[in-house]
């Protein structure tokens, strides 16, 4: 479908891209009314009418200002880029892998983030416990803390790499190397914590949970940052991408630099997956799920897979992470719980239906 040989007749090619684009369309709306509902919703219930005059400061009442601008605002946002981020790194993994599992969960990238950042919070002492619920855990230098979960990630990544170039590496040895490198780096984690005094444990523990929650602005626009750069340069290269679905020999032929292409997107989705978990923890299955769900409604052609994959992890998120703060209000449930219970479902399904396939 992504090679439809416009040629021929060019208002059926028209008419297949319009589909397209009115699928983006849709699902920017839907990003915007979740944002919306988003601050509007919780234990203090904002009418959407005044969610735009609160973030102006219009609003009659001066604590809906508060609210909106500096509890849940950032939170959204902070869902919204995580999703996309993950969900686009997710896209890139299966393509440039080849292998309808990857993900940075099911490849073990965010339990070695996790590793790194819980090093850099035990070894560095980069986060420290304050008693306030919203913020029991603060990371005091979170360039620190990404660095580290960067280092880590791309350890992961050079190992899935070297695998991946072992001749006849199958999608199920990928699968299983993943699970022995998430084991790997869990191991490495809990030995941090067999070692850590009571503060640095609870500090450890608490942040392993993925929430958005625990993201402020300056957190927000690093990922924004990150996730927008990665996502232009991952749009910039779909075409590579579509040539190495079709074999990475066609690839070649076609003039692409199919190592480079691998080693630069393995490279960039590392740090995409480093920036994420050590600000929010590991949120596990978006990455997986959403760009399966992409493809089945529009196909894999990465013109638009890639930013649909973007906005339906973005809405899923912020879905979830909307369901998650209303579901023990006024307690925040972490949303990497809500995912979990979401995606395992759905990755046991894409199991199945690629056995039988």
């Amino acid at each position: 479908m992504s090679h439809f040989d416009h040629g021929q007749n060019p208002a059926a090619y028209n008419a297949y891209i319009g589909r397209k684009l009115l699928f983006l369309i849709a699902l920017i709306g839907l990003t915007v009314l979740l944002l919306l509902l988003a601050v509007s919703l919780g234990a203090v219930r904002i009418p959407l009418k005044e969610v735009i005059p609160a973030f102006f400061n219009l609003s009659e009442d001066a604590r809906h200002a508060i609210i909106v601008r500096h509890i849940r605002l950032p939170h959204a946002l902070a869902a919204i880029f995580a999703g996309a981020g993950l969900a686009v790194a997710g896209a890139v993994m299966q393509s440039i892998l080849r292998n309808p599992l990857g993900s940075p969960f099911t490849l073990g990238i965010s339990q070695a983030g996790a590793f790194g950042a819980a090093f850099a919070v035990m070894i560095f002492g980069t986060g420290a416990m304050q008693s306030t619920q919203a913020g029991a855990v603060s990371i005091i230098n979170p360039y620190m803390t990404t660095l580290c979960a960067f280092i880590a990630c791309i350890l992961a990544s050079m190992v899935i790499i070297a695998i991946a170039r072992l001749r006849g590496a199958t999608p199920e040895v990928m699968i299983l190397s993943g699970v022995a490198l998430g084991s790997l780096f869990t191991a490495g984690t809990m030995l941090l914590q067999y070692f850590a005094d009571d503060v640095q444990l609870a500090a450890i523990v608490f942040w392993t949970f993925g929430d958005v929650g625990r993201a402020g602005w300056p957190e927000v626009v690093f990922m924004a940052v990150v996730v927008t750069a990665a996502s232009i340069f991952f749009i910039l290269n779909r075409w590579n991408y579509n040539a190495i679905d079709a074999g990475d020999e066609t690839a070649k032929g076609l003039g692409v630099p199919v190592e480079m292409v691998r080693m630069v997107g393995m490279l960039i989705t590392s740090l995409v997956t480093a920036v994420i978990v050590s600000f929010l923890g590991i949120i596990g299955f978006v990455g997986l799920v959403c760009p399966h769900i992409v493809r089945r409604i529009i196909g894999d052609d990465h013109r638009f897979l890639l930013p649909a994959s973007a906005l339906t992890g973005a809405c899923l998120l912020l879905a979830a992470d909307t369901a998650a703060r209303l579901m023990l209000a006024p307690h925040m449930l972490p949303v990497s719980i809500l995912t979990a219970f979401l995606g395992a479902p759905a990755f046991l399904y894409l199991l199945i239906r690629g056995k039988n396939r």
